[in-house]
């Protein structure tokens, strides 16, 4: 395990390569390029905003603050766990012929959109001045929340890119799971505005994406600390379950071989 991790660590050359070439294969083919990185969460965020305010009449006037922060941490979660299910077997050419560390693949996915997600937050600083939203202090556990939620993307992209080597209909799988998460999640809803029913609030207490983008609303919009509780129990079963999965893959490396 110890060797594997230190093989990792020896071809971060290779992350970082896989990495770049991810951020410029998101837009290789389009007219606007880097662009749709600040254009794809704005229009996702006047999509929503005119369901849920203009069609259904909710919402209120900090509404598009709470819409975008959502969808910008959203956006983040849900490539990468759609992505997550390509992201060893798209390399099957390569990794036949030459012997990488199998979980560098996921690893180096959930990097790249990792900075598209800070490209973002770039939106979200847009909207916050927009509508006179000035955060405090609190700002500077931002890097915090990033870590924590990059720690837990990861350990879902380590076991989806495992799992879809074996069984390639989890592919088709995760789009469904992703539209459940998307919509037991608080990220177009506030409890407040969309009152949850009896029996169901187990959705947002144990949710781990509710308690991650509930952190990310306390300190740039609501000006109060997060559930550091909460966080800490994400980010350390986070940290030990990619432990879980790396040791997985250090046993199972031939396996993804012969089943590519």
């Amino acid at each position: 395990m110890r060797t594997y991790i230190h093989e990792m660590a020896k071809r971060k050359d290779l992350l970082i390569y896989l990495v770049m070439s991810g951020l410029k294969a998101d837009n290789r083919d389009s007219y606007l390029g880097y662009f749709w990185w600040l254009l794809d969460p704005l229009l996702n965020v006047l999509v929503y905003y005119f369901l849920v305010v203009v069609i259904m009449g909710r919402g209120g006037p900090d509404f598009p603050v709470f819409l975008v922060i959502g969808m910008v941490v959203w956006r983040w979660m849900s490539t990468v766990i759609n992505s997550s299910t390509k992201s060893i077997t798209k390399y099957a050419s390569i990794i036949n012929q030459v012997y990488l560390p199998k979980s560098l693949f996921p690893v180096a996915l959930t990097l790249t959109q990792m900075f598209n997600f800070i490209f973002g937050l770039v939106v979200v600083a847009i909207f916050l001045i927009a509508f006179g939203v000035v955060p405090t202090w609190r700002l500077v556990l931002l890097p915090l929340i990033i870590v924590i939620q990059l720690l837990f993307l990861v350990g879902i992209s380590l076991m989806f890119g495992y799992i879809s080597v074996f069984v390639r209909d989890i592919d088709n799988l995760t789009k469904h799971i992703v539209r459940i998460l998307f919509y037991a999640s608080p990220i177009i809803w506030e409890e407040s505005r969309f009152p949850i029913p009896d029996g169901l609030e187990w959705l947002v207490n144990l949710n781990p994406i509710a308690v991650i983008l509930g952190a990310y609303r306390d300190i740039l919009m609501y000006h109060v600390n997060p559930n550091f509780l909460s966080l800490f129990i994400i980010g350390i079963l986070s940290f030990f379950f990619i432990l879980i999965m790396l040791r997985h893959y250090y046993k199972n490396e031939h396996k993804i071989i012969k089943a590519l």
